[in-house]
């Protein structure tokens, strides 16, 4: 399917797309909201600023796919194939990436806040600067993953893959403790 029919298609009400081939779309800045687009070959589309809001994207192939900015809050991407993927500057916030194969994507600066990634492949995945506070991130390979500055405040590592060196360059895991005294220069 082209992308202009399958836009027309949307905004005039459609919402099942399940097992859609758009694969190198040029979609970004779409508003595409609850789309079903469970299955599809999304491979190497550009929906960068996009608006996939609760959108229905398990077992879709993003590999490749430009995300940068764009909203998935709430998306449903159980088991899609997100490798090598630009998620960065995305809103993943309370988006199900459980199984999902996130290697080597970036997910720089991106808000991943209460988001399941439990049994997710991140292995050589960017997090830096990313927001992973409150993430279940259980079962998830982070080998080679770049996590410095990575806030992961609260996140759920029970027999997740990563090295102490890597803990070391991430945020700490729990607040410090805020003092009373202020310092005067």
């Amino acid at each position: 399917m082209r992308a202009r029919e399958f836009i027309r298609l949307y905004n005039a009400g459609e919402r099942n797309f399940r097992g859609v081939s758009l694969r190198g779309a040029k979609l970004n800045d779409a508003k595409l909201s609850w789309a079903n687009l469970q299955e599809a070959n999304l491979r190497e589309a550009n929906l960068s600023g996009a608006n996939l809001l609760q959108a229905h994207l398990d077992g879709a192939d993003l590999s490749k796919a430009d995300l940068t900015g764009a909203n998935l809050m709430g998306a449903n991407l159980v088991g899609s194939d997100l490798q090598d993927a630009d998620l960065r500057g995305a809103n993943l916030y309370g988006a199900d990436l459980s199984e999902a194969n996130l290697s080597g994507a970036n997910l720089s600066e991106a808000y991943l806040s209460k988001a399941n990634l439990n049994g997710a492949d991140l292995s050589r995945a960017d997090l830096q600067g990313t927001d992973l506070d409150d993430v279940d991130l259980s079962g998830a390979n982070l080998s080679e993953a770049h996590v410095r500055g990575t806030d992961l405040y609260g996140a759920n590592l029970q027999g997740a893959r990563l090295t102490p060196e890597q803990l070391a360059r991430a945020k700490p895991l729990m607040e410090p403790a805020q003092s009373d005294e202020t310092e005067h220069d």
